[in-house]
C-alpha cells in the first residue's frame, strides 16, 4: 500500500531495475528494498502504472543499512493503518498470567510467562479463550493471556488474512500510530517466492526480508540467531529468528526480537507465524521458544 500523496506503484515484485536478467525486486511502495528473486512461478511480477523510483546506488547487505537517505515517511512496523485512530488508554490491572492455560502438543504453562505491564487496551479474547484458532491458515496456538487483545489492527503485506495477538508498546511513534508486541498467523500472500514443498526456507527468507523493509525503524542491524528447518506436528516448516537494533529518536525500543515460521500445512498457501517482541519488553522473549513449540496443524 501506498501513503496519502503517493503515486508510484502499489508493493510488490517488479523487474529488477538494476537491470539483472530473470531477475525481479522487492517495492515495498515507496522505495526498493535489496529483496530480489528469480521470476517464476509463484512470483507474480507486476508491471507498474507509474515508473517506481530508481534504486539508490547505496542500499543494506552484510546485516545492516549503508547511508541509504530514508524514504518518504511511512507506516510503521505496527500502525496498520490505524496512524489516525485514537486508543482508549485505561489502566489494566495485570496480576499473574492465567495458572494452568496451555494448547495442545504439552506446551509451557501461560503462567511461566511474564505478566503484560498495563497499557493501552484493545479487544478482549471471549472468557476461557486457551488458544487461537486460525482457519484460513490451518493452524492454531496459545493465547498468551492477560494483557494481550485481539489482533484487530488491520492487513499484513505477507498474509491473505490475518489472526493473532497483540499488545501495545508505544503510542505515537515519530512515523505515526503505535508499536507493538505481537503474534500473529495467516496465510502466505502470492508474491513470496512459495512454489510447493521443499520452498519452505526461500519463502520465509523473502519474509523476514519484507518485514524488516516494510515495519521497523531504519536504519537498523540484523543479526540472524536462528535459520533452521523444523516438523511441526509432522509437517515440514522452516523458522527464521533474528534480532533487530536500531539508535532512532522517538521510539522506546532500541531493538527487537522476532521470528517468522513457515508451515507446510498440506493447503495451496502455507501458513505464517510471525512473533515480536521489542526490547522494552525483553522479558517476554522466551513466548517466542513457548509458541513455536505448541502449534497445532488443522
Amino acid at each position: 500500500m501506498t501513503g496519502p500523496g503517493l503515486t508510484t506503484a502499489p508493493a510488490g515484485w517488479y523487474p529488477d531495475p538494476d537491470g539483472a536478467p530473470g531477475m525481479v525486486r522487492w517495492w515495498n511502495g515507496e522505495s526498493w528494498s535489496d529483496v530480489t528473486t528469480p521470476a517464476g512461478p509463484g512470483v507474480a511480477v507486476q508491471t507498474p502504472p507509474v515508473a517506481p523510483a530508481p534504486r539508490p546506488q547505496a542500499g543494506w547487505g552484510a546485516g545492516q543499512w549503508d547511508d541509504v537517505p530514508p524514504p518518504p515517511a511511512r507506516r510503521p512496523r505496527t500502525a496498520w493503518w490505524v496512524a489516525g485512530s485514537v486508543l482508549a488508554v485505561v489502566a489494566v490491572v495485570v496480576v499473574a498470567l492465567v495458572v494452568g492455560l496451555s494448547g495442545g502438543g504439552g506446551g509451557r504453562a501461560v503462567a511461566d510467562d511474564p505478566p503484560v505491564p498495563a497499557g493501552p487496551s484493545g479487544t478482549e479474547f471471549p472468557p476461557g479463550t486457551v488458544r487461537i484458532v486460525d482457519e484460513e491458515a490451518g493452524i492454531s496456538y496459545p493465547f498468551l493471556g492477560n494483557g494481550w487483545f485481539e489482533y484487530d489492527l488491520g492487513d499484513m503485506a505477507e498474509t491473505r488474512t490475518i489472526a493473532g495477538q497483540y499488545f501495545t508498546t508505544q503510542e505515537g511513534v515519530p512515523s505515526g500510530g503505535i508499536f507493538i508486541a505481537q503474534c500473529t498467523s495467516g496465510p502466505v500472500a502470492d508474491g513470496y517466492g512459495w512454489t510447493g514443498p521443499g520452498s519452505e526456507q526461500a519463502t520465509v527468507t523473502a519474509l523476514a526480508d519484507s518485514v524488516r523493509t516494510l515495519y521497523y525503524p531504519y536504519p537498523n542491524e540484523r543479526e540472524i540467531l536462528r535459520d533452521e528447518a523444523l516438523t511441526v506436528d509432522g509437517r515440514n516448516a522452516h523458522l527464521i529468528e533474528f534480532q533487530l537494533s536500531w539508535d532512532v529518536e522517538g521510539y522506546d525500543s532500541t531493538g527487537e526480537r522476532a521470528a517468522l515460521l513457515v508451515i507446510d500445512v498440506g493447503r495451496t498457501d502455507p501458513a505464517l507465524l510471525y512473533v515480536s517482541i521489542p526490547n522494552t519488553h525483553a522479558e517476554l522473549y522466551g513466548v517466542i521458544d513457548r509458541v513455536v513449540g505448541d502449534i497445532d496443524v488443522l
